[in-house]
């Protein structure tokens, strides 16, 4: 099948890069509720211009609008909406529920993507997104290829959208709260600080980057894959970066073989260790424990060490001022340096070539280097030169505002009306020889709006006594009508929703179980209050055929209250029509219109985010579209991962339950390994003060998986 190529564009210049080096697709994000707000983004001039720039190439503009709201922020979206119609943006990738329902009533005609944060990893939460009018769904990085193509071939008629190239969180996407949680910036508000980078002491014996991932590369596999869209991480890179990756699977998707030299100038640029994830099925090299970061192409190893000069053989070529980095013990990120002075047999020289002995001037300060240890070209001059693009000048392009305008011919006057707006110029205009002439005339005259920010789309030319007009004097109407028009500014108004439909009602405890692929009917019936129990479904579950046997022996032995913590649960749960749901925090409720849409999809009740702030939580409790609840005493998984940290080799693992005590930042840990699945919980229980108003308190402790 014919793949779409889908670059990333943390700025205008990076997007440029993109197109120019194959992109079909380019996504990018603005200067609010991007989960990238690192990168620099793009403010609504530069999406205008840059997409009008796509589309005259034939390719397509995609917007992350991918962070949850708040009520204030929520307020601030209709600007937005605004300068994404007039982009004429080709699809928007969403996250909350709350945009999705303001997307359906202000954008009807964009397409709407499910962002990576919304889990999505198994056919049952992809089919309930497609039934919910989303266009096309981002798949979880974890799946497998076989994993993949089930879901291709169950949903034809839904696009899907794969990473193939890019930076990995050790998290499944949506389900991280560490950063929000233990330091206050939310992943899923588009401030992460990456704690899973960070070393941990495990078990009081050794330290290490237990969830620092190596980056995804899959290279060639890429014509594996039965979906449509084919993604590179990178809305931080730099515009080199994005070129270099994407020029890579151009060629690839191209049916070019595989160009070794075009794969280490993308070492060069930015790379930790490479990895295929799991898409061969599970896999453990997918750590990098030691070192955190960019390490570059290896090149070869230290092997002498002389009166500060660095000696060893390079298989790459190397120049004066490129950047070296080494591997030192002890330290989290290797040693770099640039290249000053380069030798070759003691003579200086500019270049050392592949095969032969470099001899590289060491700076003064520098760590204890080990002989032996790793060396990586870091920084190429002449990969920074190599990877030229062109772009359009500033200005050049914009989406023209569409108009209809009509040109009426009397005797000594001719009129160009547009809407409102009218303007004329006398003459004398003696009868035309041909009449259909006049008219082409006309036409052509009043197509010409370059320089201006308008498009006649329609035209419309009334002559009843067909005379002849000069060209000249066209012209100059064109000139005075354009002038005096006025692009009207489009506003969106936020869709008033109906009178609360629920009073605040007596604050109650509300307990829970979370059940997974081992719970029995005989658990639940053990339970001292079953029937005031909510049984938790998994966050995530890549055996859902055998979560629904689940839920079936639950539901024949009497069990009617779920909580769902993933879409992929109201899909399974559908089919039990007396069934009641609560949708869970991990759905991030954080607006009205998150909780009206999970209203109108049946669910009982709601809980807020726990990353909603207070002030935010107490103006949800006044405008309450269902009954929602506040999570004020819980220990939730910081991280859900599909990463394993048992030191093993799989072959003998039974796959049960092991813990690990983690210390990080004079904070304890437990990591939690059951079933190829980790998650990791703080050993201190999340608590808040509830606030008045909610209708419920979700109080519960979360068993270990």
């Amino acid at each position: 099948m014919k793949h779409e190529l889908l670059a990333p564009a943390g700025n205008i210049e990076a997007g440029y890069a993109a197109l120019f080096y194959g992109a079909d697709a380019v996504y990018l994000g603005l200067n609010k509720f991007s989960a990238r707000a690192g990168a620099q983004n793009f403010t609504f001039e530069e999406l205008d211009e840059f997409t009008a720039y796509a589309h005259s190439l034939k390719r397509k503009v995609f917007v992350a609008v991918n962070t949850i709201l708040t009520e204030d922020e929520i307020n601030e979206l209709p600007e937005t909406f605004a300068a994404i119609e007039k982009a004429k943006v080709d699809g928007l990738i969403i996250q909350d529920l709350g945009v999705y329902y303001l997307a359906k009533k202000l954008l009807p005609e964009i397409e709407l993507h499910a962002s990576t944060q919304m889990s999505i990893h198994n056919l049952e939460g992809a089919k309930f997104l497609y039934e919910l009018g989303f266009n096309r769904v981002v798949l979880a990085r974890e799946l497998s290829l076989s994993e993949i193509k089930k879901i291709a071939e169950a949903l034809p008629d839904l696009d899907l959208e794969v990473f193939v190239h890019g930076a990995l969180c050790y998290s499944y996407s949506g389900q991280c709260l560490f950063s929000a949680l233990e330091y206050g910036k939310s992943a899923n508000r588009g401030r992460c600080v990456y704690p899973c980078r960070g070393e941990f002491l495990v078990d009081n014996c050794r330290k290490s980057h237990l969830f620092s991932m190596k980056d995804l590369a899959l290279e060639e596999k890429v014509l594996q894959i039965p979906t449509l869209s084919l993604k590179i991480e990178g809305r931080k890179k730099s515009p080199l970066y994005v070129a270099a990756v994407t020029n890579y699977y151009r060629h690839l998707l191209d049916g070019k073989k595989k160009d070794l030299a075009e794969a280490e100038d993308i070492k060069q640029i930015f790379s930790r260790p490479w990895c295929k994830f799991h898409f061969a099925g599970n896999d453990k090299d997918i750590i990098d424990e030691k070192f955190v970061g960019h390490r570059g192409l290896l090149i070869g190893k230290v092997e002498k060490i002389s009166k500060n000069i660095l000696y060893f053989r390079t298989n790459h070529k190397i120049s004066r001022y490129d950047g070296l980095q080494i591997d030192v013990t002890g330290d989290e990120k290797p040693f770099g340096f640039g290249i000053k002075n380069l030798f070759s047999n003691k003579k200086s020289v500019f270049e050392v070539k592949k095969g032969e002995i470099a001899e590289a001037e060491l700076p003064a300060q520098r760590p204890m280097i080990e002989i032996g240890a790793p060396i990586y070209l870091a920084s190429s001059s002449e990969v920074k030169g190599k990877y030229d693009y062109s772009a359009p000048k500033p200005k050049e392009f914009y989406n023209a505002y569409p108009i209809e305008v009509t040109v009426e011919i009397e005797n000594g006057k001719i009129w160009a009306i547009c809407d409102t707006t009218a303007e004329y110029t006398e003459g004398d205009f003696p009868p035309a020889n041909d009449a259909q002439k006049t008219e082409a005339a006309v036409c052509q005259a009043f197509s010409k709006t370059g320089g201006t920010p308008f498009h006649v789309a329609k035209i419309e030319v009334k002559n009843p006594l067909q005379l002849f007009v000069p060209v000249s004097v066209l012209n100059e109407l064109r000139r005075k009508l354009l002038s005096s028009l006025v692009i009207p500014q489009k506003t969106f108004e936020l869709p008033k929703l109906k009178n609360s439909i629920v009073s605040p009602a007596k604050l109650q405890n509300i307990s829970t179980f979370d059940i997974d692929l081992h719970t029995t009917a005989n658990d639940f019936l053990s339970l001292a209050d079953k029937e005031n129990v909510w049984l938790v479904l998994p966050q995530i579950c890549r055996n859902t055929q055998k979560l629904a046997e689940v839920i079936k022996n639950l539901y024949n032995a009497g069990a009617r209250k779920f909580v769902a913590e993933n879409y992929y649960a109201f899909e399974l749960l559908k089919k039990y029509k007396d069934a009641e749901i609560i949708a869970g925090s991990f759905l991030y409720v954080m607006n009205q219109y998150a909780a009206e849409v999970l209203h109108k999809i049946g669910c009982k009740m709601a809980t807020i985010a726990l990353e909603s702030p207070e002030e935010n939580t107490e103006k949800l409790a006044q405008n309450q579209r269902l009954p929602l609840i506040q999570v004020t005493k819980a220990n939730p998984p910081l991280f859900t991962s599909a990463v394993c940290v048992r030191n093993n080799d799989c072959k003998n693992c039974t796959g049960g339950l092991k813990t690990f005590s983690l210390k990080k930042d004079g904070q304890e840990y437990i990591a939690v390994s059951k079933d190829c699945q980790v998650q990791v919980f703080s050993k201190e229980k999340y608590e808040r003060e509830p606030v008045a108003g909610i209708s419920a308190i979700f109080s519960s402790e979360k068993k270990y998986l």
